[in-house]
């Protein structure tokens, strides 16, 4: 077995599909697994260990999913227990998944990759198995987030969230925030991707219809302008395994605003202004913070361009190849 089945079905633009997409330009020798559909289906699982019956190679999953039987010669992907630990994002039938079968994947299993320190300890608790197991790899930032991306088309004063209306992303409280804080009230909010229930309620709220913008989907050329013209990344998640928008707004040279929680403190370190997610109050003080002080946005915004450049893909590609040859030489 000098080769590994990688699951491509991964593979994909944002999330664990951009991780996926990364990790496949690693030099490990490697083929694709011959499966279509949803990896993360309910009824994948049986799929693929009837595939792993008969190709006999070691496989790796860029996600969370993974065969029932053949795990000694199976390395999974963890990037967080959001399904665990935040049930508004999960399901009866999500959660069963991970307790029943992810949880003895991690007990079986050769190895499991992660995406930060925070992630681990999780993992490790949550499954009971030795934190030697876990290897932590991080996540880089795409090329497309420097500091020489064209300025956006915007011509007003904004403040940025990216985001996916999950409730976890916590945007609601956010937009909250930003409608209480006292700013110049010329000063617009932009939020990736499109409105929902609990956002046109408090702009509703407010009667703030011409201070909330909703840019569509982006593409990383688009979101990197975005980063680059905006006041600074609004990000004050519940819960991240990871946090990638905060390391792309600090690539940009775009000061951050994010949680004292989970793994956004960790990868921040203390180049971004940390708030206390569950309060508005916080965010909205922080919001004012940051607005107003020029010489705290000028030194955040030079500490993070430091933090952001610890992220790099060609980084985290050489130590996930050193880990699969280890794995593969010890075979």
């Amino acid at each position: 077995m000098n080769k590994i089945l990688f699951d491509t079905r991964w593979i994909g633009e944002h999330g664990i599909g951009r991780f996926a997409k990364e990790i496949y330009k690693s030099s490990t020798l490697k083929k694709p697994l011959k499966l279509n559909g949803n990896p993360a289906g309910m009824f994948d699982i049986i799929k693929l260990t009837a595939y792993l019956f008969y190709e006999r190679s070691y496989f790796y999953s860029p996600g969370y999913n993974s065969p029932f039987f053949f795990l000694k010669r199976s390395i999974i992907t963890i990037h967080d227990l959001n399904h665990i630990d935040f049930l508004e994002n999960s399901s009866f039938l999500k959660r069963l998944y991970y307790n029943l079968i992810l949880k003895r994947a991690c007990r079986k299993c050769k190895t499991i990759f992660t995406v930060s320190e925070f992630s681990k300890q999780r993992i490790v608790s949550w499954s009971n198995i030795d934190e030697a197991k876990v290897f932590v790899l991080g996540n880089g930032v795409s090329e497309s987030f420097n500091l020489n991306v064209p300025d956006c088309y915007y011509d007003f004063k904004y403040i940025l969230v990216v985001g996916n209306r999950k409730a976890h992303k916590n945007e609601a409280r956010a937009l909250e925030a930003f409608l209480n804080a006292n700013i110049d009230k010329q000063v617009k909010i932009v939020f990736t991707g499109s409105s929902s229930v609990s956002l046109d309620s408090v702009i509703k709220a407010h009667g703030a219809i011409d201070r909330v913008i909703f840019a569509g989907r982006t593409s990383d050329q688009e979101l990197a302008s975005l980063y680059k013209s905006a006041e600074f990344l609004l990000f004050p998640s519940l819960y991240e395994g990871f946090g990638l928008p905060v390391i792309e707004a600090m690539a940009c040279g775009t000061p951050v605003i994010t949680s004292n929680t989970t793994s956004l403190i960790e990868i921040s370190k203390d180049s971004a202004l940390h708030v206390d997610p569950t309060s508005t109050a916080s965010i909205k003080n922080a919001i004012e913070q940051l607005f107003y002080d020029h010489e705290l946005k000028l030194k955040l915004s030079s500490k993070g361009l430091v933090v952001a450049k610890r992220f790099v893909w060609d980084e985290i590609r050489s130590k996930f190849d050193e880990q699969i040859n280890k794995i593969l030489q010890n075979n």
